[in-house]
C-alpha cells in the first residue's frame, strides 16, 4: 500500500511539473503564467477541485509511448469566483505545446458535461498550438466531441474563452463558438494558420500580431470581446466579468446591494451632452456617471 501511495504522490508531483522546469522558466520568460498559477489567480483561494490528474494519452506512434505526462496538457476541475460555482479548463502550453489528443479532449468534454448537467459557467484558459498531429485522426476526432458540447452548452450556460497564447487550427475553433472571447495582448494570437503557411501559400508577409493578435481582433475584426495587458490583469478581469452574468439560462442575474441612491442627481449631465446634435461627446464618462457606482464593464 505505501508504494502505491508513494507512486501516487511521484505522479502528481510530475503532473504539477508540467513540461519540466526549463519549460516553465520559459513561459515565464515570455511574461506568461503557467496552466496551474492561472487557475489559482482566476479561482477562489482554495476553492479548486482538481479532476483527471493522472489521465495519460494513449498514443505509441513516432516515439510517443517515451514521452508521457500525467495530466496531458490540461488542467481541469471546478471552483468559485466569489462563491460562485464555475468549471475550467487550462491548457498547459509546456506539454507538446498544449496540444489536443484524444485523452486531453475527453478532460475537456466530462467537465462541459457536468457544467451543463449543475448548471454553471464554463471558462476555457486556452494555450495551444492546436491537434496533436502524432494522434492524427483521433485527435481531430476529439475536436469534434468538443465542438459538439459548445453546441450542446449554447444557449444553456455561459461559456467564456480566455485566449492566453498562440493558438491556432482547431485551438480557436472552438473558442469561436463560445459566448464570450477574451485576449491577452502580446503573448495571445487566434488564427487558422500561421504567418509561415500564409506566405508559403499567398507569398504575403505577414506578422503573428497582424495576422491574429489581440489588438487586431478586438479592434478589427470584432472576434474577441476584450484584450488586456497581461494575464494577471486578464485573469482577476476575468473575474470580475463572471459576477454579471447568471450561472444558467434559469437562473437570474446575480443581485448585489447598491449604495448608489435610485434618485441621485448627477448634475454634469446637463452639460455633458450638447445641445448641437452634430457636436460629439465622451459615451463612456455618461455611462459611468448613470450606472451604479459607476460600475461597468464594456466588451467591445
Amino acid at each position: 500500500m505505501q508504494e502505491i501511495i508513494e507512486e501516487l504522490e511521484r505522479r502528481r508531483e510530475a503532473a504539477k511539473l508540467g513540461g519540466g522546469q526549463e519549460r516553465i522558466d520559459a513561459q515565464h520568460a515570455r511574461g506568461k503564467l503557467t496552466a496551474r498559477e492561472r487557475v489559482d489567480v482566476l479561482l477562489d483561494q482554495d476553492s479548486f477541485e482538481e479532476w483527471d490528474i493522472f489521465v495519460e494519452h494513449r498514443s505509441t506512434d513516432f516515439g510517443m509511448a517515451d514521452k508521457v505526462v500525467p495530466g496531458d496538457g490540461v488542467v481541469t476541475g471546478y471552483g468559485t469566483i466569489n462563491g460562485r460555482t464555475v468549471f475550467v479548463f487550462s491548457q498547459d502550453f509546456t506539454v507538446f505545446g498544449g496540444s489536443l489528443s484524444e485523452a486531453h479532449a475527453g478532460k475537456i468534454c466530462k467537465i462541459m458535461d457536468h457544467a451543463m448537467k449543475v448548471g454553471a459557467p464554463v471558462i476555457g484558459l486556452n494555450d495551444s498550438g492546436g491537434a496533436r498531429i502524432q494522434e492524427g485522426v483521433d485527435s481531430l476526432a476529439g475536436y469534434a466531441e468538443v465542438f459538439q458540447r459548445n453546441v450542446l452548452a449554447s444557449g444553456v450556460i455561459p461559456q467564456i474563452s480566455m485566449i492566453m497564447g498562440p493558438c491556432a487550427g482547431g485551438a480557436v475553433y472552438s473558442p469561436a463558438m463560445t459566448d464570450f472571447i477574451f485576449m491577452v495582448k502580446d503573448t495571445s494570437y487566434m488564427y487558422v494558420t500561421g504567418p509561415e503557411v500564409v506566405k508559403t501559400v499567398t507569398h504575403e508577409t505577414v506578422t503573428h500580431e497582424e495576422l491574429g493578435g489581440a489588438n487586431t481582433h478586438s479592434t478589427r475584426s470584432g472576434v474577441a470581446d476584450g484584450a488586456f495587458e497581461n494575464d494577471v490583469e486578464a485573469l482577476l478581469s476575468l473575474r470580475r466579468f463572471v459576477d454579471f452574468l447568471p450561472l444558467n439560462n434559469r437562473s437570474e442575474c446575480p443581485r448585489r446591494n447598491a449604495d448608489d441612491p435610485v434618485d441621485r442627481i448627477e448634475i454634469s449631465l446637463d452639460t455633458l451632452v450638447p445641445s448641437n446634435p452634430n457636436q460629439p461627446y465622451d459615451m463612456k464618462e455618461l455611462i459611468h456617471k448613470v450606472v451604479d457606482a459607476g460600475d461597468f464593464f464594456e466588451l467591445h
